[in-house]
């Protein structure tokens, strides 16, 4: 194992950690996975959080044989959609599906979230699906989860969940909040009424403004003149001499 890979697979175990901790997630129902060179790294079934070292990280060829694995411990059983969504999204390096609350509660009821808050641009469209039903870990969610991710960055998992996919692992989990804090707004505003949903045009427009945002270059800070510092250090050492006497 080099030690990039082991760096990925501790990041991996720290995400589930920390989603855990601040509530996104509860138990082992959530899993993680990420994209390292030819493989799948995925979290290992049934696994308790704080007991999983780097090690019992399962690998998942991205070619060849479907489903072969190798490791200690078995994939997690929702393998199937994690490996899919790889195989047929070069673009995500990182997978992330939870139960949060809010997500699950909109996927119990089937419904989708419309574009409530312009935040919905990250995900790219203007709502994000509710994928169909099916058992967890068969071919048929995995069929229903894709279908759901076109053009996508998260889907709702109807009775189930919700995934977020994303560049790298950090992406997938900063858009696993938002999805969850889109969805706690949108529940919350559908109790006060009907909330007003942005327009496609608008969401478009969001998303121009996503694609230059935090590529700023930060100016360098005005070289001092060596005189005036100088001059500024004798002016601060005759104050503090005034103030003594």
């Amino acid at each position: 194992m080099t030690r990039e890979e082991r760096q990925l697979r501790e990041a991996i175990i720290a995400k589930c950690r920390w989603m855990n901790a601040s509530g996104l997630n509860q138990g082992t129902s959530g899993n993680i996975s990420a994209r390292y060179k030819d493989v799948m790294l995925i979290t290992p079934s049934a696994t308790p959080y704080d007991a999983m070292k780097p090690e019992m990280i399962a690998a998942m060829p991205l070619e060849g044989k479907h489903g072969s694995w190798s490791g200690p411990l078995q994939p997690s059983t929702e393998w199937r959609f994690h490996l899919d969504i790889m195989r047929g999204r070069p673009d995500v390096g990182g997978v992330v599906h939870t139960h949060s609350t809010y997500a699950t509660v909109l996927a119990i009821a089937r419904k989708p979230i419309p574009a409530c808050h312009y935040m919905m641009a990250a995900f790219g469209g203007h709502d994000i699906r509710c994928a169909g039903y099916a058992r967890y870990g068969t071919a048929e969610l995995s069929e229903l989860a894709l279908a759901a991710l076109e053009g996508r960055n998260g889907c709702l998992l109807a009775n189930h969940g919700m995934i977020a996919v994303g560049a790298n692992l950090d992406k997938a989990m900063w858009l696993a909040v938002e999805l969850e804090t889109i969805a706690r707004q949108y529940y919350l505003s559908l109790a006060l009424g009907q909330p007003h949903i942005l327009s496609e045009a608008e969401i478009a427009d969001t998303a121009k403004g996503f694609s230059t945002y935090g590529l700023q270059t930060p100016k360098k800070p005005a070289k001092a003149k060596p005189g005036k510092a100088k001059k500024a250090a004798a002016r601060l050492a005759i104050e503090i001499k005034r103030s003594r006497t």
